[in-house]
């Protein structure tokens, strides 16, 4: 490790291509936190978007207090939604410390993507609460993916302690008006066969548009039940 292909790489970080980046990124990586992570804080710190992007990507390759707590600023002092989903991204790779903050990025943020990265890093965990706390506040999303990924999300509760608490919402959104939120409710609905599920995929079964009824019959199909 020489001081010159140090500063060969934060020049090559720099470069227009983004091939010469990446690649030196990756060999960044096998540096020593105290010899990376100093030269990724710098790169966080530039205006260009895509250098931030890229030095959060960076940042996830050290699992280091300095890095964790450069992520943590990131998340909380970045307005670019494309910095801050890779930020959830890499933060999250630190594990149990990195729930709270993303928990609250999602809750600070009104943008779509940076709401669906979170929403699917936590059905990754075994944080039901937090994951029924974001799934929840996504149904009020005026934002239809995001509200999808909501109701999704809640199907995953249903294979969790808080199954009871997935339910009772999935069973308020089967008679929403927006065949969309029908639709996504159904498709949740086949993570169970409690009697309460299959009443709902029955009375979805009779929906008034196809692709609702479509994906109730594929569920109940998937049970080995029929009309």
């Amino acid at each position: 490790m020489s001081q010159n292909s140090i500063e060969q790489i934060e020049i090559n970080l720099r470069n227009e291509a983004l091939n010469e980046r990446k690649a030196a990124l990756d060999e960044l990586a096998g540096y020593p936190p105290e010899v990376a992570v100093p030269i990724l804080q710098k790169l966080a710190n530039e205006r260009d978007f895509g250098l931030r992007r890229l030095a959060v990507m960076g940042l996830g390759n050290h699992k280091t207090e300095a890095s964790f707590q450069t992520l943590v600023n990131i998340l909380q002092q970045d307005n670019d939604s494309n910095v801050l989903a890779e930020a959830a991204n890499s933060i999250f790779d630190f594990g149990d410390p990195a729930l709270p903050e993303l928990v609250k990025l999602f809750e600070k943020s009104d943008n779509w993507l940076v709401r669906q990265t979170v929403i699917s890093l936590l059905v990754e965990t075994e944080h039901h609460d937090a994951l029924l706390s974001v799934a929840t506040a996504a149904l009020k999303d005026d934002t239809e993916t995001v509200k999808e990924i909501g109701i999704l999300a809640l199907g995953q509760l249903l294979k969790s302690p808080l199954k009871n608490q997935a339910l009772a919402l999935l069973a308020q959104l089967a008679e929403d008006s927006e065949w969309r939120t029908r639709w996504r409710t159904a498709i949740a609905l086949q993570h169970t066969q409690e009697p309460q599920a299959k009443e709902l995929i029955l009375k979805l079964q009779r929906d008034e548009h196809f692709r609702v009824v479509a994906a109730a019959l594929e569920v109940a199909a998937a049970w080995g039940e029929s009309l």
